[in-house]
């Protein structure tokens, strides 16, 4: 598939020598902390430097105060708490950290998530009934609650009260909880707005402790959870997120005792040496969604929650299980899907998917639609069957906003909501049709030429004589990577390699590259053996790539990994 490169504007070279100087690194290196907000010497240092002490205040939060005062409250007179959490990643790592945080100081407390499919996403009538009839007192949501206002107002009848910890956008209707925790409030100064649902629920954690004289140090235990969050829910890895990150992975990777229930999904999820975001993202996220999505996501809360080893194991077999079979399910459903859309003209051609199986999973849908992005890039929604309606999931390519088209074909829905780059709906069955056609017509109106290419985003070009050791430690201290902070991407022209190219694994391709003849440097391409007849015998060509270290019978060495080749 062909893709774009889009090499990243230059910061103004008069900052970036200055930095340069500063920092006695090269001009590239501070070009690209430039381009990520870190334009000076102090910026850097609280950048390359990490620390816990820069964590905002969680009281400028608004309506932090009343939330630590009706819990105390609650505390002190031994009121039954229910901590309620969403299914997916964030919703059980917030649920395990502030059920395990709680449960310290009451026996008067419990957890609840809801079924998938039985009661959806977020805050549950059936939920708040369950709470009244077990006489709850105080329910403290997470990652959910900030669209439900009716739910809150049920609540409040039965006599409930809400502390909601959330991070989505609220509606105009904000909640009429005791407290309502969002830094995405457009009236919270909070001063950093991209916290994930367990980054609220820290920080509401991180003021009781403050109110209560608790060592910070108790809260900072559950940085480990924190990061998994973080990670798996794709938020910006900046400011306090990088902080809280940092941390975390330094707690996963540290001396001391990785908690239960993450040492023993990390070794199901056959992980070596250090954790970083990726292997979470893509070891730990998919087998504690997959709980959720395949079966009961309360295994997930129980398995990070586990104290012993042997219970851990227990429940991380069980999630392992749903893990399998949320992969069976992925692969067979991409497979139809895809062979749907290769045997229809329409399809083959359009500007956007739209499919629809009442036999589908609904827990892999989301899934499914971003495999067929993979393969036809383009705006792509999966239907299936679910309570006599059609449901979907939608995801989107890089600039185009399809949440806003869903909208606009909104007269044929029942309901949908989500963002920018994936959306959820739910439609009559018999409007299917109707919605495929309206959509496509939408989306082939508003899509733009460049859209419809896959984007590679690269921070700089360079040679590869820059590449050394020295050059990458510099990078290496740029971690944690993702969202905000990916890690960087680079761009050489005319490269060629050396003569040792070969196809490894029947489709990628393992090389070693020079531009001058004498400074070579390994390098893998993942899924690019298409091009080995093109670039062989010394023919030039460009790449870019980001840059790794390879480990072989004990010997370190530094190699490209390829995103992609473009001839000459």
């Amino acid at each position: 598939m062909e893709k774009r490169w889009v090499i990243s504007q230059e910061a103004p070279a008069k900052v970036v020598e200055q930095l340069a100087e500063q920092l006695k690194v090269s001009t590239t290196l501070t070009s690209i902390l430039c381009q990520r907000g870190i334009c000076t010497y102090e910026e850097a240092k609280h950048f390359f430097r990490p620390s816990l002490q820069d964590l905002h205040d969680p009281f400028l939060m608004k309506d932090m105060d009343r939330a630590v005062n009706r819990l105390n409250e609650a505390l002190h007179r031994n009121e039954k708490i229910l901590v309620y959490g969403d299914y997916d990643v964030d919703g059980t790592t917030s649920v395990a950290l502030m059920y395990g945080f709680l449960r310290n100081y009451t026996s008067n407390i419990d957890f609840y998530i809801p079924d998938r499919y039985k009661e959806g996403y977020g805050v549950s009538s059936q939920g708040i009934e369950w709470a009244a009839e077990n006489n709850f007192t105080l329910i403290i949501s997470l990652d959910c609650g900030i669209k439900s206002a009716d739910k809150v107002a049920l609540a409040s009848s039965l006599g409930i009260d809400f502390v909601i910890c959330d991070h989505h956008l609220p509606d105009d209707d904000v909640p009429q909880a005791v407290a309502v925790l969002d830094p995405k409030r457009v009236d919270c100064p909070y001063p950093y707005k991209e916290l994930s649902g367990c980054g609220v629920g820290f920080k509401l954690l991180q003021a009781f402790c403050f109110q209560n004289d608790i060592d910070q140090a108790e809260v900072y235990k559950l940085l480990d959870l924190l990061v998994v969050s973080i990670a798996a829910d794709i938020v910006p890895i900046t400011g306090e997120n990088r902080i809280m990150a940092y941390f975390g992975l330094e707690h996963l990777n540290g001396p001391q005792q990785m908690r239960p229930g993450l040492d023993a999904l990390k070794d199901l999820a056959d992980l070596k040496g250090e954790m970083d975001i990726t292997s979470i993202v893509f070891g730990f996220a998919p087998r504690i969604n997959a709980a959720g999505r395949m079966g009961d996501a309360k295994n997930s809360v129980r398995m990070l929650l586990a104290q012993t080893k042997e219970e851990a194991h227990k429940m991380a077999g069980i999630i392992n299980e749903s893990n399998k079979e949320r992969r069976s399910q992925d692969t067979s459903i991409t497979k139809e899907a895809l062979q749907m859309i290769q045997e229809d003209d329409f399809l083959k051609t359009s500007n956007s998917t739209v499919l629809y199986n009442e036999n589908w999973h609904k827990g892999v849908i989301g899934i499914v639609a971003s495999r067929c992005i993979e393969h036809y890039y383009r705006p792509t929604i999966i239907l299936t069957h679910s309570n006599g309606k059609a449901s979907g999931s939608a995801r989107s390519v890089h600039g185009f906003n399809v949440h806003s088209a869903i909208e606009s074909c909104s007269d044929l829905l029942e309901q949908f909501g989500g963002h920018m780059y994936a959306a959820g709906l739910t439609l009559p069955v018999e409007n299917v049709q109707a919605f495929r056609e309206r959509f496509e017509k939408v989306v082939a109106n508003t899509i733009t030429a460049e859209q419809k290419i896959p984007q590679i985003e690269i921070d700089a070009p360079i040679q590869l004589k820059q590449i050394t050791r020295n050059f990458y430690n510099i990078i290496r201290q740029m971690e944690p990577f993702g969202p905000g902070n990916m890690r960087p991407v680079f761009m050489s022209e005319g490269v060629y390699d050396t003569g040792s190219m070969r196809i490894v694994g029947d489709t990628h391709l393992k090389l070693r590259l020079t531009q001058d003849n004498y400074h070579t440097i390994d390098a893998i391409g993942f899924g690019l053996g298409e091009y080995y007849h093109d670039i062989k015998d010394g023919v030039p060509f460009d790449v870019c790539y980001t840059i790794e270290e390879n480990i072989y019978r004990g010997v370190i060495t530094l190699q490209l990994r390829i995103k992609d080749i473009r001839l000459k």
